[in-house]
């Protein structure tokens, strides 16, 4: 793949997803934040993205709503999905819907950028 990750980073914590997106950018991916679900599926249908990050708790939509969108849009983008309330349950709800993988948050950055770079080589080796 040439070009920078592109990412779509899907969570209502605006602080969150800004301080997320600096990290994020200075190490050479492109992201593109959308902090609703509605948001979302609006960059999706304008934008390619290679992954999306999705937190499973929002307003206005849950996080596996969204998962399930994103499935029968673009059911080859992996989607990784993160979870802060401890609800692995949910988090393991989203892999057998089918997400590539989940983190706890706040996550790591190295681990996010191993998941993120993981689905990437994941959905190449699909292509």
């Amino acid at each position: 793949m040439s070009g920078a990750v592109r990412v779509l980073l899907v969570d209502d914590e605006a602080g969150f997803t800004s301080v997320l997106k600096k990290r994020l950018e200075r190490r050479g991916y492109a992201v593109s934040v959308a902090l609703s679900g509605a948001e979302a599926l609006r960059a999706l249908r304008g934008q390619d993205f290679d992954v999306a990050v999705v937190d499973l708790k929002m307003r206005d939509m849950d996080g596996l709503e969204i998962l399930d969108v994103f499935r029968k849009m673009i059911p080859e983008m992996p989607v990784i999905m993160l979870t802060g309330h401890g609800s692995e349950t949910a988090a393991h709800e989203g892999l057998a819907r089918g997400a590539f993988d989940f983190l706890l948050k706040p996550c790591e950055l190295e681990a996010l950028m191993e998941k993120l770079n993981a689905a990437v080589d994941a959905r190449g080796e699909g292509a």
